[in-house]
């Protein structure tokens, strides 16, 4: 059975760094460009000290198998409006169709509104709408934005 709760991304990251490797291979863009794996943990850390992290760990049997990662403080342009932006989300293979990723986000809704947050904010890479598009639907998420990226050629610049 799989739970979902609020922890500490700093006690979990140890646990975290397993994942890791197994998430960016999945999703990252970065990869394709020969851009290594290499997470800024000194700022990770930095934030969650300061409280302005919300980390969510999904466990199977007490093991660490999903993760949702999110930041949550003023916004920079609406700086009366608190707000939640995830930063990653991530359930391990082996325990997805469990709805390991309902739990999560609900456990994260519920966090963001204990703490007051105004704004919930979820993003997800494109080749992974058809799974992440109707769940945060149904959760009464709605498609605000869309973010393009172009990677520069250093050569070139």
């Amino acid at each position: 059975m799989l739970t979902a709760c609020v922890e500490s991304l700093t006690a979990c990251l140890p646990e975290i760094k397993e994942l890791i490797p197994t998430h960016y291979e999945e999703i990252s863009e970065h990869k394709t460009r020969g851009i290594p794996l290499d997470p800024n943990f000194d700022l990770y850390l930095a934030r969650d000290a300061r409280g302005e992290v919300i980390f969510i760990g999904l466990r199977e049997a007490g093991k660490l198998v999903g993760y949702l990662v999110s930041f949550i403080t003023p916004g920079l342009h609406y700086k009366t409006c608190l707000t939640c932006i995830s930063d990653i989300f991530f359930v391990y293979p082996d325990s997805r169709g469990l709805q390991g990723g309902v739990l999560l986000f609900q456990e994260w809704l519920r966090e963001g509104e204990r703490r007051g947050a105004d704004l919930m904010s979820a993003g997800f890479k494109i080749k992974h709408a058809k799974h992440v598009r109707p769940l945060l639907e149904a959760m009464g998420f709605f498609e605000a934005e869309v973010m393009f990226w172009k990677f520069l050629d250093k050569e070139q610049i």
